[in-house]
This record gives structure tokens, sequence and C-alpha cells, in this order.
């Protein structure tokens, strides 16, 4: 999981996309976080296709956003939390720590103390949604970039049981699992683009991200989640969407 440092608050309009830099009392860290990565098609033969490759070099959002299937979301229907097992022992199963602590850990930007049974103290991160600074571990929420409703509503509803754990838990890509401050993931909540949004400075990185993550796990886009994703990338004309899709 690669470094995540570069996002802001909860925004409900898109009326207005300004893309400031956040204040200046606001010390933000010295390194950004990539965007996710896509890696071996042509940039110029993909803008030609409306069909996403299963996996490609830097292309322009408002191409990446035109791979992703327009599909109505229907009546949330058998959806739990529960259908989607979380969080699992994580990709080092001889550290004691769950997905989640494994998140906090590759984010920190000053690296915690490792206690006993994975109990986390001290360290710095960086919350990307609200561009603030949080130096206690429980005081994060690991968020999934496409929530996990959102993620239903678009196709993994249909998938198995295995399929769900394998999204809930995914840490293949860097900006799958979002180590944020609680009270930006409440804010965010299962809301798609057309209504949450973090803070003008980290929504171009933003957009890149929750398009990777759909063309990634190959769900669909509304209606009204793709025209607000339309006027992001309008507003975010160098974004580079870069994914690795998962058979």
């Amino acid at each position: 999981m690669i470094t995540n440092l570069l996002r802001i608050v909860p925004a409900l309009a898109l009326s207005a996309l300004p893309l400031a830099s956040p204040a200046a009392a606001v010390s933000e860290p010295v390194h950004s976080r990539p965007v996710a990565k896509l890696v071996g098609a042509d940039p110029t033969a993909a803008a030609a296709s409306d069909v996403a490759p299963p996996a490609g070099s830097d292309v322009p959002l408002e191409v990446a956003l035109a791979w992703v299937e327009e599909a109505p979301e229907g009546p949330r229907v058998g959806y739990s939390r529960g259908q989607f097992t979380h969080w699992n022992k994580g990709l080092d199963q001889a550290d004691g720590c769950d997905t989640r602590k494994e998140v906090l850990l590759a984010e920190a930007v000053e690296a915690p103390e490792v206690e006993p049974r994975c109990v986390l103290s001290g360290g710095r991160w960086w919350s990307p949604y609200d561009q603030v600074w949080v130096t206690s571990a429980s005081a994060l929420d690991v968020d999934h970039m496409v929530p996990l409703a959102e993620a239903w509503d678009s196709g993994a509803a249909a998938w198995t049981a295995a399929r769900r754990e394998a999204y809930a838990n995914d840490q293949g890509a860097p900006n799958s699992l979002i180590a944020v401050s609680g009270s930006s993931n409440r804010s965010k909540a299962d809301k798609d683009p057309a209504v949450w949004l973090p803070v003008p400075a980290d929504r171009c990185t933003y957009a890149v991200d929750w398009v990777a993550d759909k063309l990634r796990w190959q769900l669909t886009a509304d209606a009204a989640e793709r025209d607000a994703l339309t006027r992001l990338a309008d507003a975010c004309p160098t974004s580079a969407v870069t994914y690795e899709q998962v058979p």
C-alpha cells in the first residue's frame, strides 16, 4: 500500500470546483501520494475506444471515465456490511495485524510503535479528505474508496462472497483503502461523488481514485454519478488514471 497524503473535508455541491491549495495554516506532508496506476496501453489508442482494457498506462480522466459502464442503481435489496467480510488477517499473516492495521502502518507519515497484538501507539497520519494531521490510530478510519454499499449497488450484489471479501480487503492498489479521520469518513458514509466530495484541493485526486477503483473492480456508475465525475474531469484536465483490473 502506498503512502496516502493529499486530500480534504466534505462538500455537498458540485457547482463550484476551485482547485486551490489548502490554507497556509495547514502544514501538508512533504511528499505526495501517487495516484492509482494503469500499465501498458497506448493512451492515444485508448481514447478512441469506450471499452476499457484490463490495464493501461496513464490516460486522461475523461477517457478513463468513458470506460466505466453506465447503469441505473435499483433499490438496495439484501445489502449489509456483513456481506463484505472485513477486516481479514491482512497480507502478512505473521504480524498479527488485520487489513485495517496494515493500511494504517503503510500510510503513516511517522510510523507508530507496534505493540503486542498489533496495538499501535504514537505515529502521525495525514487525513486527505479534510487535510488534517491525526496523531492517534484510534481516531482514524480506513475508508473504502468506493463504499461497500455503493459497490453493492454497482454490481457487487451479484458477486460471490469470496470476491466481496477480496474487495473489502483490497491492498493490491494504492488507493482502494484510504486512512482518513473518522469525522470525514462519517461525513462521506456511502455517498458517491454526486452527493459528497472532499475539500476542493483533493477533488481531482479523489475523482481519479474513484474511477480507478470502479474500473479495477468492473463496477458501474449511474447517470448522476457520471455527470458529477464528468464535471470533475472538466475541472481536472491534467489528471490521469491508472489501474489494474481484478479478474
